[in-house]
């Protein structure tokens, strides 16, 4: 009988590879009219891809060590300060207690990028200098979207101008109901435009879109205006990141791919807070577009207390006890 392969947490640790940008392409119809999602049939695949992969001890231990590294580390409320933007990018920066870095013998291990509103990110971006981290922005009038589109426009530009290096916007949900999309088209490829060197993540907000079939519409029309990522919600629709959504947005991604030869990233946001869920959604990743969708280039979570979660469960795996959750607060 063969010795059971004990993951490698080092290589868990290490970067991601880096790609080139999805320039987009001409708006083409014909990339998603016509195309019918099964509502049922999503249901049902999502709903088996937990039940047909479980992970244990150690390997358990080494995808939540992943997850920690695609995680978008966020604070989006309305009484947000310098001091506590400060305090989560001290938890960017170490997100696992030291006594747990030296336990699972791991290098450096950081979060993917740490999200704030635009005039948040001076605080972070001088909290977060020389870390590698990047800096993501929500913009656009978030989380409706809805301001004239040159003051949105005005708003990435400010937020790239301080020191953004990725920008969170949001689409108009009107123009997937009324299935205007040049109108979608036009208004992607201009905040794209304005983002400049910034990544800029597409929010669909897909509670808010009614059908599979426009979530299916609105992802391929943002990656062909030139979105980097297409996310799932701001976190504040009713509904938020749920897999069956999610398998229909990587879905497409995955078809664009293969029609472009484009790399785009995948964001699920809102509402995960267990590290059960982040198992979850890498298996996600991991059956629909392989190993490298598990990298913090093409995969990120919008969460916070799902690192309090993580943190946990590892404490868990070391000590065989659970600690307090107070001990592993997110900031």
């Amino acid at each position: 009988m063969t010795a059971e392969r004990k993951p490698d947490f080092a290589a868990a640790t290490a970067a991601g590879s880096n790609h080139a940008r999805n320039p987009g392409i001409p708006l083409d119809p014909a990339m998603f009219e016509g195309h019918g999602v099964n509502r049922s049939a999503a249901e049902r695949r999502a709903a088996s891809l937990t039940t047909r992969r479980s992970v244990k001890k150690a390997h358990q231990a080494a995808w939540l060590v992943n997850a920690i590294r695609c995680i978008d580390l966020t604070t989006l409320s309305g009484d947000d300060t310098e001091g506590r933007v400060r305090r989560l990018c001290a938890k960017a920066r170490q997100p696992l207690a030291q006594h747990i870095v030296e336990a699972l013998g791991l290098g450096v291990v950081t979060v993917g990028a740490v999200c704030v509103y635009p005039t948040m990110v001076p605080h972070a971006a001088r909290a977060l200098r020389g870390t590698g981290i990047p800096v993501a922005s929500v913009a656009t009038g978030f989380p409706a979207g809805l301001m004239p589109l040159h003051l949105r426009l005005e708003e990435i530009r400010w937020a790239v101008d301080q020191g953004a290096d990725e920008i969170d916007i949001v689409i108009t949900r009107e123009h997937v109901m009324t299935q205007n999309w040049s109108a979608l088209y036009d208004e992607v490829a201009a905040m794209r435009e304005a983002c400049g060197p910034a990544h800029l993540k597409a929010i669909l907000a897909t509670g808010d879109l009614s059908t599979l079939r426009n979530v299916h519409a609105a992802s391929v029309v943002a990656m062909q205006a030139g979105a980097d990522f297409i996310k799932t919600s701001t976190g504040k629709e009713g509904v938020n990141a749920t897999l069956p959504v999610s398998l229909v947005m990587i879905r497409a991604l995955r078809d664009y791919g293969e029609a472009t030869g484009h790399r785009v990233g995948f964001k699920p946001a809102g509402g995960m807070k267990s590290a059960k869920e982040a198992i979850a959604w890498q298996i996600l990743m991991k059956e629909e577009l392989g190993r490298d969708w598990l990298e913090p280039d093409l995969f990120r979570f919008g969460a916070s207390s799902m690192l309090g979660d993580i943190e946990r469960q590892l404490e868990h795996h070391i000590t065989g006890r659970y600690a307090a959750s107070h001990r592993h607060s997110p900031a």
